[in-house]
């Protein structure tokens, strides 16, 4: 068992128990773990303690980074969704696909996919020419699924195995602040209708460690009554973590469920909410 898959277990383990409010120790027992390795596990996955990462998880907690994330988003909305997100030093620059580049799907194309570790676990990552064009977490065996999910979407691209790019491009994603140096570029291609896009454009701009509602994204694509057509576009997100559609909740506070694990979407949620005063990239649409 890796680290992620012990933080996924303790966070079902507290869905299952939450009445209970388990101490470190009934934790550190489940993880399979003694108090001083489990506490180090946190310390090394999400440089804080047991204690705050549990509170990162709480519903009040929640709450608040949903208040937060309304009062950004509404004035994205003012700037007219051009205002820039901060993750780290990552600067990510969105293209949709034209109609006709869709319908060529990737005809004449390489595109380099591998596999490579990532906080949350291992993920599937394709790199077309004119940028990462697919990232997906695997939850288990050898990724075929994904494989066939990258090949629907670019079916007449010619597909090369290269793990070294999915490492290169996860190391960059996910670097820790502590070794992010100057600001670097990344290009994301996608492919999707023109309300999708609308969607994943808006959506770059909810800074981690806050959160929206699905109602609150639907308001500020000036479409409030189109929360479940939200819904259904971000379930087609082709770039897991990078369009960030875990960091959109229920109006309650409640986590709806994610496309990669409602335990994933709660651990990267806590992971950035902790991580957010060492995190800085800008986002370009």
């Amino acid at each position: 068992m890796n680290d992620y898959e012990r933080i996924a277990s303790i966070i079902r383990y507290l869905d299952e128990h939450l009445i209970e409010q388990p101490d470190l120790a009934t934790l550190a027992d489940h993880a399979g773990l003694s108090p001083f390795h489990f506490h180090r596990l946190f310390s090394d996955w999400a440089a804080i303690t047991p204690k705050d990462f549990l509170q990162c998880l709480s519903l009040s907690h929640v709450r608040g980074l949903l208040r937060e994330g309304k009062s950004v988003l509404e004035s994205a909305v003012s700037t007219g969704l051009s205002g820039p997100g901060r993750l780290h030093d990552l600067c990510v620059k969105l293209e949709a696909a034209s109609p006709g580049e869709m319908k060529s799907g990737g005809e004449g194309w390489s595109i380099e996919f591998g596999f490579a570790d990532s906080p949350f676990g291992k993920c599937l990552v394709g790199e077309s020419p004119r940028g990462i064009c697919h990232m997906a977490f695997v939850e288990s065996g050898d990724g075929l699924a994904e494989q066939a999910r990258l090949r629907q979407h670019w079916p007449r691209a010619q597909l090369e195995r290269n793990d070294a790019v999915a490492r290169r491009i996860t190391g960059r994603v996910f670097a820790r602040p502590e070794h992010v140096g100057k600001k670097t570029t990344v290009r994301a291609y996608v492919r999707g209708t023109a309300f999708q896009v609308q969607v994943w454009r808006a959506l770059l701009q909810v800074r981690p460690g806050t959160l929206v509602s699905y109602g609150q994204l639907a308001t500020a694509l000036d479409k409030a009554t189109a929360a479940r057509s939200v819904g259904t576009a971000l379930g087609q997100n082709p770039l897991a973590y990078l369009i960030p559609c875990h960091r959109v909740i229920r109006e309650t506070g409640v986590f709806s469920d994610y496309r990669w694990g409602r335990e994933r979407k709660r651990a990267m949620v806590a992971w950035e909410s902790s991580t957010r005063s060492r995190r800085t990239p800008a986002y370009e649409q």
